[in-house]
C-alpha cells in the first residue's frame, strides 16, 4: 500500500494523475473512430499542426483551443486544397502541411517573450499542471467525452459507410468536421500529459490494441479506455519511482501493451493464432 500512496501524498501527483486519466480515456474513445476510418495519418497531422494555434492563442490571451480547432481545420482545408490542385497524393500532402505548420510553431515558440517554458507544450509537463490546467483539461475532455457518446451511432455509421449515412438524411461531411473538430479539442487535452510529440500515440495505439481484440465496435469502446487508463496510472507510477519523463512512460506503457496483445491475442495476435489453430488440430486429430 505504501507504494500506490507514497506518490497520492504529493498535490502535483494527484493533478498529474487525473490529467493523465482523462487524456487517456478521451484519446482512446476518439481513437476507435480514427482506426476504424483508417485516419491514423490524419491524427498525426491535426495534433502537430495545432501547435501554433495554440502558442498564438497563448500570445493573445486567447484559450488553446480556440487556437488548436482554428489551425485543425485550417491544416485539413490545406491537406484538401493541395491534394484537390495539384498532382501531390494525399500522404505526400498531409506530410508536408502537418510538417510545415509544426515547424511555425517551434519558429513562433523560439521569438515569443514568455515568462514560462512554452517548450512544455512540444514534451509535455504532466508534473507542472496547475489547477488552471486541470479545470481546462476537465470541461474541454467532458465536453469530447459528451459529444463522442451522444452522437457514436451517426459517428460509426459514417465510419462503416458514408453513402448509407447520407441516404438516411446524414451529413458525411458535418461528420467528418466533427470528428476532426474533436480530434483538435482531443490533442489540447493531452497536450499537458505528454506533449505534440506524443499525442499521436494516445490517439493510435488504444484503437489499435482494441481492434485486435475483439471485432465488436461497441466493445473497443470499452476495451481502447479501459487499457489506456490503466497505461497512464502504469506509466506515471513507473516514472515516479524510476525517475524517468511522465509522458514517455505512459506512451512507453501503452507500446508495451500492444505489442503483447500483437502477438499473443486470441482473435489476431501473431502468436496466438498459431496456438489457436494448433490446439483446434490437435482436438480433430
Amino acid at each position: 500500500m505504501d507504494v500506490v500512496l507514497e506518490p497520492l501524498s504529493y498535490d502535483f501527483m494527484v493533478r498529474a494523475l487525473a490529467t493523465t486519466l482523462i487524456a487517456a480515456v478521451v484519446c482512446a474513445v476518439l481513437s476507435c473512430w480514427l482506426v476504424l476510418i483508417g485516419w491514423s495519418l490524419m491524427g498525426d497531422a491535426v495534433s502537430h499542426a495545432v501547435l501554433p494555434g495554440v502558442v498564438l492563442a497563448y500570445i493573445v490571451g486567447a484559450p488553446f483551443a480556440l487556437g488548436a480547432v482554428l489551425f485543425g481545420f485550417l491544416a485539413v482545408a490545406l491537406i484538401g486544397a493541395v491534394r484537390d490542385t495539384s498532382r501531390v497524393k494525399e500522404d505526400a500532402a498531409i506530410g508536408i502541411v502537418f510538417t510545415t505548420l509544426f515547424a511555425l510553431g517551434l519558429v513562433l515558440i523560439s521569438v515569443t517573450p514568455s515568462q514560462t517554458d512554452l517548450n512544455h507544450i512540444i514534451f509535455g509537463n504532466l508534473l507542472g499542471v496547475s489547477e488552471g490546467d486541470l479545470l481546462q483539461i476537465v470541461v474541454l475532455g467532458a465536453v469530447t467525452l459528451v459529444v463522442l457518446v451522444a452522437k457514436r451511432r451517426d459517428f460509426t455509421l459514417f465510419a462503416f459507410d458514408p453513402t448509407h449515412a447520407h441516404a438516411i438524411g446524414l451529413n458525411p461531411r458535418l461528420l467528418g468536421a466533427a470528428l476532426l473538430g474533436l480530434l483538435a479539442l482531443t490533442s489540447v487535452v493531452a497536450l499537458q500529459a505528454v506533449g505534440v510529440v506524443l499525442v499521436v500515440a494516445m490517439l493510435i495505439i488504444p484503437g489499435a490494441t482494441a481492434y485486435l481484440l475483439t471485432d465488436r465496435f461497441s466493445r473497443m469502446l470499452v476495451i481502447a479506455p479501459a487499457i489506456s487508463a490503466a497505461c497512464a496510472v502504469a506509466g506515471l507510477y513507473c516514472s515516479y519511482y524510476l525517475d524517468t519523463a511522465s509522458g514517455g512512460m505512459v506512451v512507453l506503457a501503452q507500446g508495451a501493451v500492444f505489442a503483447l496483445v500483437y502477438l499473443f491475442s486470441p482473435r489476431h495476435g501473431l502468436i496466438g493464432t498459431r496456438l489457436l489453430a494448433r490446439r483446434r488440430r490437435r482436438q480433430k486429430g
